[in-house]
């Protein structure tokens, strides 16, 4: 071999960031003139340099060259010993390559970094943040949070309060802070704290600066402002929905309610009515009933002398019986009739005949039920031959129903008419004003043979 070379043995160590140097010394023992290059082999290779990077010697000639080592600051370089290999390479003779090995010590470094996240919060109960913690030394390091509030009124706990960090990579804990006292109501209260990261240097070593992080915590009131004013908004909403329907959907849902009895309806009822076994139209089994009057009107005595039912007032009939001791009559047909009377404003009364009594029958009258459904103003008049049996006066109904217990009795070939004197047209609630009052009449009762004197 025409080169040979060798590398100073004492012990170097280099720092992450920093520099060392490491000189080799070439000898050419050839007859020629040689040149040499240098390569770096092993885990420092990336960052080890030689200067110059070839020697050109003369025969017996012999020079040298320095190897730096500059480890960089970051946790990918280990510390501790570390192999480094160095080629030194003849330009004339690849095959007598000189190869250099020996090791150097790289030193460790602690450095840490930490962040608040967020570094503020808001809340009415606590505030919640998380202390990251990076370790970007190449060993690996223990830290101690702690925290400091600038006032007494706040609480600060963390969990855990120690964190163990390896190389290059990062760790979380949680920092929870708490309010003295709860705030109900009135304007926000601003807690500043601040956060230290410190840390922990092993024997022998001098204290770490702690790193140190100002974060704050905005205790809210448990009530918001906007609370009161939406309760005095729901309480207005709340008596405005009752004053509607007390002004308006009641009233209206009871005249729909009203309108709906039509006569078809009373005629229905009746009719179910008469099939009572005992043919008393619903009064008590012993034949003595109280006739209940709807609508609060009256009704009169006609011409005979026949008792008619008037409101709150009572009447007794057995069944079977018309009315006068010792006359018998038959059980009877059930009859019923409606009648519709319009009536313009002025010009006089319209009269119409509701039902006319068949020859050779009597007219048993034991309901009569009158509808208003416009609301018109006026007077309606209910006859028959022996004279006015019903008067009212339009603008207090908008209903009316009356029932007999003694029913009103119309004799053979009779007639029972309504008339109708409309002084002011009604309108009816979400409908087109209409042009003339219009009412309706509804007469119940059966039809019986003449009556017959007992021997």
């Amino acid at each position: 071999m025409t080169v040979s070379a060798s590398v100073d043995e004492s012990s170097v160590t280099a720092q992450p960031g920093g520099a060392a140097e490491l000189p080799v010394r070439v000898l050419n023992s050839g007859t020629t003139v040689e040149e040499c290059r240098f390569e770096v082999v092993g885990p420092c290779a990336d960052w080890t340099t030689v200067e110059p990077e070839s020697l050109s010697l003369y025969p017996g000639a012999s020079g040298t060259a320095t190897v730096t080592l500059r480890p960089p600051r970051s946790s990918q370089v280990s510390p501790g010993e570390t192999p480094l290999g160095l080629r030194v390479v003849p330009t004339s003779e690849h095959s007598e390559t000189a190869v250099l090995e020996r090791t150097v010590t790289i030193g460790a470094f602690t450095e840490v970094t930490a962040e608040l996240v967020p570094p503020g919060s808001n809340s009415p109960w606590r505030g919640r943040h998380k202390v990251a913690v990076d370790s970007r030394g190449n060993t690996p390091v223990t830290v101690d949070l702690t925290a400091r509030a600038a006032t007494e009124r706040s609480r600060l706990v963390f969990s855990p309060a120690e964190l163990e960090v390896p190389p290059g990579q990062a760790k979380f804990t949680i920092l929870t802070v708490r309010p003295a006292k709860r705030l109900w109501r009135g304007t926000p209260i601003t807690h500043p704290f601040q956060v230290a990261v410190t840390p922990r240097a092993t024997q022998g070593q001098d204290p770490y600066q702690p790193v140190v992080l100002d974060g704050s915590y905005e205790q809210q009131a448990v009530l918001p402002r906007w609370l009161p004013r939406a309760l005095v908004v729901a309480v207005l909403v709340a008596a405005a929905v009752v004053g509607l329907w007390y002004s308006v959907l009641r009233p209206t849902v009871r005249s729909a309610a009203r309108e709906a009895i039509t006569p078809q309806a009373v005629e229905s009822a009746l009719r179910e009515g008469n099939r009572d076994p005992d043919g008393a139209g619903g009064t008590g089994a012993d034949g003595q009933g109280q006739g209940q009057t709807g609508g609060g009107g009256t009704a009169g005595s006609d011409a005979g002398g026949n008792a008619s039912a008037s409101p709150g007032s009572s009447a007794t009939r057995e069944p079977g019986v018309t009315g006068e001791p010792g006359v018998t009559g038959g059980s009877g047909t059930p009859e019923s009739a409606r009648v519709r009377v319009r009536d313009a404003v002025g010009g006089g009364a319209t009269r119409r005949t509701a039902y006319e009594v068949p020859a050779g029958r009597t007219f048993e009258l034991t309901d009569i039920v009158i509808q208003n459904p416009q609301g018109d103003a006026g007077t309606l008049v209910v006859s028959s031959d022996d004279g006015p049996l019903l008067t009212l006066a339009l603008e207090n109904f908008r209903d009316s129903d009356y029932h007999f217990v003694t029913p009103i009795e119309v004799r053979s070939a009779g007639q029972v008419t309504v008339s109708v004197d409309c002084r002011r047209v009604g309108r009816p609630v979400g409908a087109p004003a209409p042009s003339q009052c219009s009412e309706s009449l509804f007469l119940g009762g059966k039809t019986t043979a003449p009556a017959q004197t007992a021997g």
